[in-house]
């Protein structure tokens, strides 16, 4: 059994209802596959991790993974090798 909250702190979220984890997962899989997407997820995650007080790490992946992906796209379309890859001439 476990003993009652303290007077001002939150009880822990149940593990059905873990809305961090959720759009933190999801922000990570469309950063990948549609980045508008990836970045509102990462800031779903980011909001509800600070609402309940848990920490944001998925969100800060899903930034990063952000990040590395534009800072790739910058390289490949600077160097040419962009549009080789899409069929370009």
């Amino acid at each position: 059994m476990t003993p009652p909250p303290y007077y001002g702190q939150q009880p822990p979220a149940a593990s059905g209802n873990d809305k961090v984890t959720l759009w933190g997962v999801l922000g990570i899989v469309f950063a990948f596959l549609c980045w508008p997407l990836g970045i509102v997820f990462a800031i779903l995650c980011l909001n509800e991790a600070k609402k309940v007080g848990k920490p944001p790490t998925l969100a800060y992946v899903t930034f990063g993974i952000l990040v590395l992906g534009l800072i790739l796209n910058i390289i490949l379309a600077a160097t040419g090798a962009l549009s080789s890859l899409v069929g370009g001439s």
